[in-house]
């Protein structure tokens, strides 16, 4: 056996959510620790880690170091199962196809050439001075709510009171949140701002209601970074999205 693992489903779900966020399909690399990917979506403006440590399966052992899953499918496949389902997943000696069981079913999904998946791209080393950790909740409500006024937000800090603020300008409506001190969890104070398409920041927001608390990184007209723990602290995700550049 190639592959041999057992996981509660939605801690698995949770995992291919937050890639499906960006991409249909990735490049999954397996390791004594665990499982992880690192995918830019197809026109380079976002990209996303993630890592699921070993002692979120059940039980785990692995002979292959990597697998190209198309993730709009297994997606689907998550609609059958009901909460707290246990899923086994094999993939046996010289087959290319993925068994996954549950609740009695027995779905066998084709991996993907991992040949034709884009390279795992280099994490970009870029300075971004300005930190707040928010809640995933009022971070979502904040994107969420701005999608009703245009299709982009400036997100930034301002160091003078000090808060954290998302602002949208549409032709003829506004909007403004403002988070205080007293809203987060933590704040440092140094002036940031940059401008961000909400289509892909509506969809990282959707996994980012999930979490705790988020850790916003930002810079002046550089990309942002959101990072924040899934499956218990048992995984990982760092999602890095590319600021929107006006015409002048």
């Amino acid at each position: 056996m190639m592959l041999k693992a057992t996981i509660n489903a939605d801690i698995l779900k949770e995992s291919i959510e937050a890639i499906s966020a960006l991409v249909t399909e990735c490049r999954i690399h397996l390791s004594e620790d665990g499982i992880s990917t690192r995918v830019v979506d197809t026109a380079n403006v976002a990209m996303i880690s993630l890592t699921l440590n070993k002692t979120a399966f059940q039980s785990f052992a692995s002979t292959i170091s990597e697998l190209g899953i198309d993730i709009a499918k297994l997606k689907n496949i998550f609609g059958m199962i009901a909460k707290d389902d246990m899923m086994s997943l094999e993939l046996p000696e010289g087959q290319n196809k993925l068994l996954i069981a549950f609740q009695g079913y027995r779905y066998s999904l084709a991996l993907l050439d991992t040949n034709t998946i884009r390279k795992d791209p280099n994490t970009p080393t870029i300075e971004l001075p300005g930190r707040v950790v928010i809640a995933g909740t009022d971070l979502n409500n904040a994107i969420k709510a701005a999608t009703m006024v245009s299709d982009k937000i400036l997100i930034g800090i301002d160091p003078s009171k000090p808060l954290f603020f998302m602002n949208a300008e549409g032709d003829s409506d506004h909007l403004r949140r403002e988070f205080g001190s007293h809203e987060v969890k933590s704040i440092n104070g140094v002036e940031a701002h940059s401008l961000f398409s909400l289509d892909y920041l509506k969809d990282m927001g959707k996994v980012m209601s999930r979490a705790a608390d988020v850790d916003v990184a930002l810079g002046i007209d550089h990309p942002v970074k959101f990072s924040f723990d899934i499956a218990g602290g048992m995984g990982h995700v760092e999602y890095l999205l590319a600021p929107r550049i006006e015409a002048e």
